[in-house]
């Protein structure tokens, strides 16, 4: 399992990358550059929620062990 919230969170971070290239900084709200925001704002959202499960199943570890 650990390997596996290793992969998808590199998988987010590479689709904030590749929606960071879509952005037209000049006009963030229009056309595709919303489109790359909406991305940008998702897969941020996946890394913090994979890495909350990261750390929840850390600490259930250390509760079993106990």
């Amino acid at each position: 399992m650990k390997i596996f919230t290793t992969i998808l969170i590199v998988i987010a971070v590479g689709l904030m990358a590749f929606n960071i290239t879509l952005l037209d900084f000049q006009n963030p709200f229009e056309g595709d550059s919303l489109v790359a925001l909406v991305g940008i704002a998702a897969a941020f959202c996946a890394v913090l929620i994979l890495l909350i499960f990261k750390m929840s199943k850390k600490i259930e570890e250390k509760l079993k062990n106990q």
